[in-house]
């Protein structure tokens, strides 16, 4: 119950507030140019939201086609933490609801499968259609895949000029979309997948809307039957953007199934040298890469990284999507680590960086299904779902077509990845914004969480303010900014934290891995242990004095965070900075090892562990990069 005194001191607050507003020295008034709340006027981002940028649902046809009978409501009922009957029968569920998605259905034939599904009458009054029908009912769905398979591969729409088609499809996945979107608690980003696939090597992109339904509605997905040259869909974004006051931006991944097409020195077409033109559109329109999905991790070699003992992670090097061998002289125009490196090159002779971008993962899962968890892991399609048939494991993924020794298996597939964005607000603009801008992080599946700044002023006392990220955004920039000189004899500092995922692994250490362009033109890289957990010192040659503790019980697929740290932190400032040579940064943060999803499966369905699998793996992240820029480069 209100007191008299409490009561009164309100009315009379209430009655003299533009007195006491304009007596900013008298005792017990309040300021007068000043707000108690420091909130209301606070703008930078302040929470770390976690999706997917990369699902396929049955709207897809190499999903639709092949058993994935789950549409987009589905996958966003997943997606927002409930419980969802998979394509084979099982029950599944997310540990905690992601934040966001993006469903990226493939352009090229969308919403194939449901359309046949319902005997759509426009699909059935098609050649192409009455024969996919003809299959279907004569129980034959291989026949159906054989049939739409060989008219993708030639190159020709077998719906071409059937806009009406792609229209009732692409309507219905936006609608999904408008139904799904809640401001606030979950945001339903538009997008779709344009499948650039030239000789079967991988240059697709994922093109996410940063509005609504209204607008998306008035194209049709721009797809690999119109053009597979990657200037060809720039143009067309720019023409969306033009006529419709829209954003769009474009996430390439897989270039480790591209054969050296990813990060080509020339243009596919022409194949003409990169020129400055080139590269302005490449950084406009491609902020970011995917670095790691299902189909391997891209952000490092263990070729071009020789003495990163940590670039070996769920590699896929052997081919790409078909029957093509890879070259060794193929891999430095493949992987984010060196496309960072050559991009430093570029901007030396351009004047503009092509291969400026930031990091996130993804899934690519073909399922409907965001699983990345390894001991919840749904596999790349519905035929490899949980299951103790072979198949989840032996199921030729990659290199489809070619010799054995190309091949990639399904027990190869990744439980990966997720996309994790600095953001104030989960909305579509919010995401879109932060994924413009760079402020994002790559995950190889786990909710692990990383903030890095860099400045000239820092110093490590600031790790421990309570004000650390209002210090970190009013005093240097965060990942995907730019630190430009002059220095004034200074090194840049850096201020990383991160936070294990809250029903995950404990970390292990964090690293700063540093890429730079010297006076010869030749670009270099070094990685720096900066953390170490468990009390680990780090030694001259950076690195932690010895691996942590490797928990993991195979037979029983557990593990203990009896090693390893909840949190970590790190102050750096670059012992080998030159202030004329242009260099990017960013952080990787390893957890400690843990059980692979082939290990959790194995245990089970009592079944054998493929020989060749890893038992553990260490999770990661990757921020994107800050770059620095000599005042006169």
């Amino acid at each position: 119950m209100i007191s008299k005194k409490l009561l009164g001191a309100l009315v009379c607050c209430a009655l003299s507030f533009n007195a006491a507003v304009a007596q900013d020295d008298a005792p017990g008034t309040l300021p007068g140019k000043r707000n108690y709340s420091p909130y209301p006027e606070q703008a930078f981002p302040n929470r770390v939201l976690f999706g997917d940028t990369h699902l396929h649902t049955t709207y897809s046809a190499d999903a639709g086609m092949i058993g994935d009978t789950l549409g987009p409501q589905e996958a966003y009922r997943f997606a927002r933490g409930e419980v969802v009957t998979s394509s084979t029968g099982v029950k599944a569920r997310l540990k905690r609801p992601l934040d966001f998605l993006v469903i990226a259905d493939h352009a090229e034939n969308l919403g194939l499968a449901p359309l046949l599904a319902a005997k759509d009458k426009t699909l059935l009054s098609t050649e192409f259609g009455q024969k996919l029908n003809e299959a279907v009912e004569a129980g034959d769905p291989a026949g159906a895949w054989k049939i739409w398979s060989q008219a993708k591969s030639s190159g020709k729409d077998p719906l071409a000029g059937q806009d009406e088609i792609y229209k009732t499809a692409w309507a219905r996945l936006t609608k999904a979309a408008e139904d799904y979107n809640e401001p606030g608690r979950f945001t339903a980003l538009i997008g779709f997948e344009w499948t650039s696939n030239p000789g079967r090597n991988n240059l697709h992109r994922n093109v996410i809307f940063r509005g609504g339904k209204d607008k998306a509605d008035t194209i049709i997905p721009f797809s690999n039957f119109d053009s597979f040259d990657p200037e060809d869909l720039w143009a067309w974004m720019a023409a969306y953007e033009n006529d419709t006051g829209d954003r769009l931006l474009a996430i390439p991944h897989n270039g480790n199934l591209s054969n050296g097409l990813m990060f080509d020195d020339v243009t596919l077409t022409s194949n003409k040298p990169l020129d400055s033109e080139y590269a302005k559109l490449r950084q406009k329109w491609e902020p970011l890469y995917e670095v790691t999905q299902m189909k391997g991790d891209g952000e490092a070699h263990p070729l071009l990284s020789p003495r990163d003992e940590f670039a070996d992670f769920e590699t896929w090097d052997k081919g790409q999507l078909g029957p093509e061998p890879k070259t060794p002289g193929m891999l430095p125009r493949e992987y984010a680590r060196e496309a960072l490196k050559r991009g430093l090159a570029y901007q030396a002779k351009l004047g503009t960086n092509p291969f400026k971008f930031g990091m996130v993962g993804s899934t690519d899962s073909h399922t409907s299904l965001s699983t990345t968890s390894e001991d919840n892991f749904f596999g790349k399609v519905a035929a490899v779902e949980p299951t103790a048939d072979p198949v989840r494991f032996d199921e030729v993924i990659g290199g489809i077509g070619g010799p054995k020794s190309v091949a990639q298996y399904a027990w190869q597939t990744s439980a990966s990845g997720l996309a994790g964005v600095w953001s104030r607000d989960n909305t579509r603009e919010g995401i879109w914004d932060a994924l413009a801008r760079r402020e994002v992080f790559a995950t190889t599946g786990t909710r692990l969480r990383v903030r890095v700044f860099a400045g000239w002023d820092f110093l490590e006392d600031d790790l421990a303010r309570s004000d650390f990220a209002k210090h970190g955004y009013e005093n240097g920039v965060p990942m995907g900014g730019d630190l430009k000189g002059p220095t004034d004899g200074r090194s840049p500092r850096f201020m990383v934290r991160a936070l294990r995922d809250l029903d995950g692994a404990n970390l292990d250490r964090i690293q700063i891995i540093k890429g730079w362009l010297d006076e010869d033109g030749e670009t270099h890289e070094q990685i720096y242990d900066v953390a170490c957990s468990n009390g680990r010192a780090i030694t001259p040659a950076n690195r932690c004095e010895r691996n942590v503790a490797d928990s993991v019980n195979v037979e029983k697929a557990t593990y203990s965070n009896a090693s390893g740290a909840p949190a970590m932190q790190a102050y750096w400032k670059d012992p080998d900075f030159d202030p004329g040579q242009l260099a990017f940064y960013y952080a990787r943060v390893l957890e400690i090892p843990t059980p692979r999803w082939t290990t959790y499966d194995a245990k089970f369905y009592g079944v054998k562990r493929p020989e060749l699998a890893p038992a553990s793996i260490q999770e990661r992240a990757y921020t994107s990069p800050i770059w620095y820029t000599p005042a006169n480069p």
